[in-house]
């Protein structure tokens, strides 16, 4: 799959993901030829950045410094991609047939067929695997979803126009950026990815942290439903349970329309619709990684991550008890 529409409501309480069983990549390919503080002097050496739009916005009690923006042209935006650094990309045109979209538009042109649902009672989106609920007995979802139509949420059966605004992307840029990283297909699989998060209607807040924040920011056990995300309620953090995260430092930016964000593999990343702005509309170019590179000592923060991961799994694995190591979550 080329790309998943996100959609978010107003009062943030349903989402709607267009993860429909159609293969869009091959419908392209018809039409198209075509946590130390050293850590962070690296990570905080930013370049000039163009302005942007002030928003009213929760203070959370971490510091945050700015994800950079800059032109497609400018050849530090391509740098910071070759070096696994976010970066906020404008007028690169990548999804500029699309800006038009709203919930008219897609209620008319996106096509009969069901599409998942998200709802959340606490207006809190955190995804579970559902293969691993059988790990925690006691695990409450965070969220249900369900399938549903289009007009029910205000493909084989994606609308013509539809499919001329996906194949009218900037394909040749993006596929320009696979190349010199040597990312892998378009996937539709959330283990081991690229993102280039791609904004068409509203604004939404992104607060992300390096791997090398991996310590400060307590993982689910990786057999536990919510593995990959932090344990950590931002609004409340419990400090007295999770004592590192007083040393959380995150990156911060707001994207809007046009704006495609790069969310490089590893980067823990935290999103909020912008009150106020109405519905949100984006679409997200899921890459499989290139290939794992060579260890070398010494270990880059996203090997220690993945070292990290392997010992527990293999640790999990010995004891043959998933129950036991979820429960210390």
């Amino acid at each position: 799959m080329s790309g998943f529409i996100t959609i978010q409501s107003p009062t943030c309480d349903t989402c709607f993901h267009n993860f429909r069983k159609y293969k869009l990549d091959t419908l392209l390919r018809k039409y198209t030829r075509t946590c130390t503080p050293e850590s962070f002097k690296q990570l905080s050496n930013l370049p000039k950045m163009a302005t942007q739009k002030k928003f009213n916005v929760k203070k959370y009690t971490f510091p945050t410094e700015p994800i950079p923006r800059l032109s497609y042209s400018d050849p530090e935006a391509l740098k910071r991609i070759s070096n696994n650094l976010p970066v906020v990309i404008t007028d690169s045109n990548l999804v500029s047939s699309a800006l038009h979209w709203d919930l008219d538009y897609l209620a008319t042109n996106i096509g009969d067929g069901n599409f998942v649902v998200y709802r959340s009672k606490s207006n809190k989106f955190k995804y579970f695997d559902d293969k691993k609920l059988s790990s925690v007995h006691s695990f409450t979802k965070p969220m249900e979803h369900e399938d549903m139509k289009f007009q029910e949420f205000l493909n084989e059966t994606v609308g013509k126009r539809i499919v001329n605004d996906f194949l009218g992307f900037n394909w040749n840029y993006v596929t320009d950026i696979q190349k010199k990283n040597k990312w892998g297909p378009l996937t539709s699989n959330l283990l081991l990815i690229e993102n280039l998060f791609s904004q068409l209607k509203g604004h939404k807040r992104f607060i992300m942290f390096p791997p090398s924040q991996f310590d400060c920011l307590y993982p689910y056990p990786v057999y536990h439903p919510c593995d990959r995300q932090s344990q950590v309620d931002f609004d409340e953090p419990d400090f007295e349970r999770f004592p590192n995260f007083k040393k959380a430092h995150g990156f911060e930016t707001f994207v809007g329309p046009g704006d495609v964000l790069y969310i490089p593999m590893y980067w823990w990343h935290y999103v909020e619709s912008v009150p106020d702005e109405g519905h949100t509309i984006s679409v997200t170019f899921w890459y499989k990684a290139s290939p794992t590179e060579k260890v070398e000592y010494p270990l880059k923060p996203e090997q220690k991550v993945a070292i990290t991961r392997n010992i527990e799994k293999m640790i999990t694995q010995a004891l043959n008890d998933t129950e036991e190591m979820c429960s210390k979550a």
